[in-house]
């Protein structure tokens, strides 16, 4: 689930698609992730002598740098100490695992279970939604009893609210640009939507989410983006599945097993996700030359829809794929699920007051640096051919 605290160092102001900021937050702020600070943050003290110290200027830090190493070594490593125990005691300890075992189960079923009435909530909210929808869009009137309702709330946040002039009968007049505004007031969201992006995602005219049967092997929810015709794809809708492991995990949630999102149908040259230019190039064998269109992946929010996939545990236990980018995959596929629980548990639910900029003022943001990157495709050359600049 996603946590939330208060915050009082950001302009609550509401962006609009008039006056949305051009700077944008950290991907990672406004993810519920959580976060363990960083021990190399701050400046580095300067090499001193230690009082009571032998050891010169640096010395001292190299062997505390060596202490530790050696102790993260030993993490996880046996003592010998329950190897060591009469078997009658092994067998006692054997027996609380079998314990343990039933305790998990017990915890599996309960999240089932909880599973189970959020996806009855969100049955019982699919008529609010949908008449939220329908406002949005112009299609229906509010009532009196809503505007007068929606007006009661706001005198609560703000004591000098002025109601709005009343009137016989509300019209039907739609928002524009709902959901792209609630989106880019989401920090995390924001960081990905690039005005490319924002000009598709006017055509947004709803978001939902469907869970998946409880009586499946593999349990999950599904996000659902309704759009109207546009200029962009032909998708009436794009979807977003994810997916939870069987079982749940040490701290007793369900833990993220990958997602599964839509082939987008992209209209001719009109792919957000891929950037094209015309290079010439020159064969080395013939000096001839000629023009090719290039295309190349680019940083987009419907890069969404393609979620990055966990490499395989063969791949890890053969060496195919080293430290350094394995932790770039698990930083991509964390923020991926925590933008998905995000807008499942708080931008779905709240869409109004992410449109109105209402939910910063009860959102804590991260101040991490971390950058959502998109994976490039590799330029290769056909044979024989390279590119010629002149």
């Amino acid at each position: 689930m996603s946590s939330s605290i208060p915050i009082s160092h950001l302009d609550p102001t509401a962006p609009t698609p008039q006056n949305t900021p051009l700077t944008h937050a950290p991907i990672a702020q406004g993810l519920s992730r959580p976060t363990v600070p960083d021990i190399t943050e701050g400046e580095e003290p300067e090499d001193e002598d230690v009082p009571g110290s032998d050891l010169p200027a640096g010395a001292h830090a190299a062997m505390l740098g060596l202490v530790q190493g050696k102790l993260a070594g030993l993490v996880g490593r046996s003592s010998g100490y329950i190897e060591s125990l009469p078997v009658e005691v092994k067998r006692s300890i054997e027996a609380l695992k079998g314990v343990q075992v039933k305790h998990n189960d017990l915890q599996n079923q309960y999240k089932r279970e909880c599973l189970e009435l959020e996806k009855k909530y969100a049955e019982l909210q699919k008529p609010l939604w949908e008449r939220r929808r329908a406002i949005v869009l112009g299609e229906a009137k509010p009532t009196k009893e809503e505007i007068t309702a929606g007006e009661e709330e706001s005198k609560k946040d703000d004591e000098e609210y002025t109601p709005l002039p009343s009137v016989a009968e509300p019209e039907a007049a739609a928002i524009p640009e709902f959901w792209l505004t609630a989106l880019r007031n989401h920090p995390g969201l924001n960081e990905i939507i690039n005005d490319r992006d924002a000009d598709a995602l006017k055509s947004l005219t709803d978001i939902s989410v469907e869970y998946l049967p409880t009586s499946e092997s593999q349990l999950g929810f599904k996000l659902l983006f309704h759009f109207k015709s546009n200029e962009y794809f032909t998708n009436a809708v794009l979807e977003k599945t994810y997916l939870y492991q069987k079982e749940v995990g040490y701290f007793g949630d369900f833990a993220y097993d990958g997602a599964i999102g839509t082939k987008i149908d992209w209209k001719e040259e009109k792919d957000l996700t891929k950037s094209f230019e015309i290079k010439k190039q020159r064969n080395k064998n013939t000096n001839r030359t000629r023009l090719v269109r290039k295309a190349k992946s680019v940083e987009s929010f419907f890069n969404f829809f393609s979620p990055p996939k966990a490499p395989s545990e063969e791949a890890i236990e053969n060496g195919e794929i080293d430290e350094e980018e394995l932790e770039a995959v698990e930083e991509q596929l964390e923020i991926d699920y925590q933008i998905g629980e995000d807008l499942k548990e708080k931008i779905i639910p709240r869409a109004v007051d992410w449109f109105t900029g209402h939910a910063l003022e009860f959102e804590g943001f991260d101040e991490d640096d971390d950058d959502f990157e998109s994976l490039e495709d590799d330029d290769d050359d056909e044979d024989h051919f390279e590119d010629d600049d002149d």
